[in-house]
């Protein structure tokens, strides 16, 4: 009876264990199922939650693509008028301010001869638009071109001293250099530039001024004709020939 009684308590204690197994194993299951479903709910959610984010940056986007420029502010212009300007950038017909870039607007201002530089801020509907212009400095009667300050040439002859005669090449460079120290307001005044060296200094020049008078300089000395104006009203405006090669010495006609 013993022996009976020890043979069919191992086969039970077996099936326990088997059914303990099991139940672990579904738990399991079950845990990482949902796990799963749960990662998936929240990766749609962030899906959605960006296409809602998307749809409303598309929208307001759309929407401000239809308003237009209202005011462009221009600053640096002295030979244009601000219409020119405006007219020049493209911005003519005041478009929608998402229809170009800042970039764009600086690179057909840019294009002008005119113009040396130009600045592009966008703030909503307003624009404003920084220049600096480029102007000429001599009209080169041997090459027929007008010289700018940024050193181009065109072949528009433009209302700037004229250069009437031959420079060795290498005055000229320098010659060039040099009339750009000269003020805008100083330039307008000139008329006329002759290149007459002398047995003292080959860098000699006689410009012929609006007003009548003579003025001979030097590269070297060129900046002094920026004081043209003050040193004239010591010689109580009297027509004659300014030296400004030697000193400021004043000969009356």
């Amino acid at each position: 009876m013993k022996k009976s009684n020890k043979k069919t308590k191992k086969p039970i204690k077996k099936q326990v264990k088997k059914i303990v197994k099991n139940k672990k194993t579904s738990v399991n299951y079950i845990s990482k199922h949902s796990s799963k479903e749960s990662k998936i709910k929240i990766r749609y959610n962030r899906i959605i939650i960006f296409l809602i984010i998307l749809f409303g940056i598309l929208y307001l986007c759309f929407n401000y693509i239809k308003i237009p420029v209202k005011n462009i502010f221009i600053s640096g212009n002295e030979s244009f008028s601000d219409q020119e300007i405006i007219d020049i950038s493209g911005l003519r017909n005041y478009p929608s301010v998402l229809s170009f870039t800042n970039y764009q607007v600086e690179k057909r201002l840019e294009k002008s001869i005119y113009i040396i530089d130009a600045k592009v801020e966008k703030k909503f509907q307003k624009i404003y638009i920084k220049i600096t212009e480029n102007y000429g400095l001599f009209y080169n009667t041997s090459l027929k071109k007008s010289v700018m300050y940024n050193e181009e040439t065109t072949n528009e002859l433009l209302n700037i001293p004229l250069l009437v005669n031959h420079v060795t090449e290498d005055v000229y460079e320098l010659f060039i250099d040099k009339m750009k120290l000269l003020d805008k307001s100083i330039i307008d005044r000139i008329s006329e530039i002759k290149y007459d060296p002398n047995l003292v200094d080959e860098e000699r020049f006689l410009f012929t001024m609006s007003d009548g008078n003579y003025v001979y300089i030097t590269l070297e000395k060129i900046e002094a004709i920026n004081s043209y104006v003050d040193i004239i009203k010591t010689f109580e405006n009297k027509k004659g020939i300014l030296y400004l090669d030697s000193g400021e010495y004043f000969e009356t006609f």
